[in-house]
């Protein structure tokens, strides 16, 4: 110190040091900021893949009420597993900390293509559409309900796959009091239904059919169903449920199309479709949707609704008219094969003991896999991965695997028991011979025994008569004499 001022450290002044690794992950880049906290690419060390980790700001950190919710939300959202939801990972905790793992997507938000491209094509739109209410479906059929569709919570992958985000999460903010009473958590207020303004505890999964009709008025416009200066106008305006069509504003989009998003849209949820499978059903029917995104280099096509309704002509129409069938179920079932066909196709690196008891790998598909694992070529002891540069990690933990290898499993433990019953059934076998022989054998013993006593007797009795017959006329003799000398011995007295 000197001059009566403190001195100033030679390093100067020390930076805080920022976080690098939460449990298992490692922390790669911040990639953003949300309601909730920041986001960050991250690599789960422990399985060696990229996710997204999103944390929980100091703010709703010191809320134990929210902090209990957004766990049990998590766990709640790792229960959904479908190809257009994005999945969570990991939920967990770090030296006060809270985060959770989803899966990271390599792509750009509807919104973010939509501030380049200003709207879609009919068929792009459509698409998209179609996709986000069949990944909803899954959602909704486990009472899950997102309450924040829009354009910037559906991603597209660089391969133009469509993905739903924040499942749990939106609802997670949606309630948060503090949140609500700010306006960054009552949902988003462009796409919102109007029963969610009046209370947000309310909404079923109707509100997220109404969110996606509004968004899907926005991919075909390029403009909002309902405007205003602020979110208290715009939810007046939605209140009288009127809007401009969308054909009024988009003139080639086919009528029918537009009944649909008036649908999806009404102002009382009874009026609009009740799920997610009406709404595929009633989109799929038009048969307008684009196999695979267009804007987008490389996407690959999808199997949804890829099967349009058949038609038949002139049955019972005199005027020839094509008449289109109905088929909601018709188109489900064709978009389950494909699926299954895709499915099925799809291949793995897979790390598993030959015949000869060597570690080989090989490229397989999901048939050819599932096939070995029914003849008993591939174990649970077997590992795979999807990609090159991905790791292994144990067969069974795939959804695709997961039924055959326990099928295995329970076939081998029920072998193992029959082989067990054999092998006890052999032991008892053999014991049984075993005391049938030294039961025959001392029986036997017995046998020889009684055979000796009375080979014996017979010895004794024949040297018995052989001393008879050389001895006997002398011992008779003596007898005799023996008996006179004492009869005369007794006359003499």
């Amino acid at each position: 110190m000197a001059d009566g001022k403190p001195e100033k450290s030679a390093a100067g002044p020390q930076k805080k040091k920022s976080v690098k690794q939460l449990g298992d992950f490692e922390l790669k880049k911040k990639l953003g900021k949300g309601g909730m906290g920041e986001v960050f690419l991250a690599r789960q060390v422990s399985l060696d893949r990229i996710v997204a980790l999103k944390t929980l700001n100091k703010e709703l950190a010191r809320k134990e009420d929210f902090v209990a919710r957004f766990l049990r939300e998590a766990r709640s959202m790792a229960r959904l597993d479908h190809p257009n939801i994005v999945k969570v990972y990991a939920v967990d905790s770090f030296k006060g900390i809270h985060f959770v793992a989803i899966e990271y997507v390599d792509g750009k938000s509807v919104q973010d293509w939509l501030n380049k491209e200003k709207m879609f094509s009919i068929g792009d739109a459509v698409h998209i559409a179609m996709v986000c209410a069949e990944g909803m479906k899954q959602a909704h059929e486990l009472n899950m309900v997102h309450r924040d569709i829009k354009p910037d919570n559906i991603l597209l992958t660089s391969k133009g796959i469509v993905k739903v985000a924040d499942f749990g999460l939106a609802k997670l903010i949606d309630e948060d009091v503090s949140m609500t009473q700010s306006g960054t958590g009552l949902g988003t207020p462009l796409y919102m239904a109007p029963e969610q303004a009046r209370s947000a505890k309310t909404v079923d999964q109707r509100s997220d059919i109404y969110a996606l009709g509004a968004t899907l008025y926005h991919m075909l416009t390029g403009a909002l169903p309902h405007k205003g200066s602020s979110a208290l106008e715009l939810i007046l305006a939605k209140e009288t449920g009127k809007y401009e069509p969308a054909r009024k504003l988009r003139p080639e989009i086919p009528e029918k199309l537009d009944l649909i998003i008036d649908k999806m849209m009404a102002k009382e949820p009874k009026h609009r479709y009740s799920n997610c499978e009406e709404v595929v059903t009633a989109l799929s029917a038009l048969g307008i949707h684009s196999p695979a995104l267009t804007f987008i280099s490389g996407a690959q096509p999808t199997g949804i609704g890829r099967s349009t309704a058949p038609t038949m002509a002139g049955m019972g129409n005199s005027m020839g008219r094509t008449m289109a069938i109905p088929s909601g179920d018709l188109n489900s079932k064709r978009d389950a094969q494909s699926r299954e066909r895709k499915l099925a196709s799809r291949t793995w690196f897979v790390q598993f003991d030959d015949p000869g008891g060597n570690k080989v790998v090989e490229k397989l598909s999901t048939g050819r896999i599932l096939k070995m694992i029914s003849a008993g070529a591939i174990t649970a002891k077997a590992r795979a991965k999807a990609s090159a540069d991905g790791s292994y990690v144990a067969l069974a933990q795939f959804p695709e695997f997961t039924e055959a290898i326990e099928t295995q499993l329970s076939r081998t433990t029920a072998k193992m028991k029959n082989e067990d019953m054999k092998s006890l059934y052999k032991q008892v076998e053999k014991e049984e011979k075993s005391r049938n022989f030294w039961r025959g054998l001392k029986n036997k013993g017995r046998g020889v025994v009684g055979m000796l006593s009375l080979l014996a007797w017979l010895i004794i009795v024949a040297g018995l008569l052989a001393v008879l017959f050389k001895y006997g006329g002398e011992v008779v003799a003596y007898f005799g004499e023996y008996v006179k000398q004492m009869m005369g011995g007794e006359e003499s007295e």
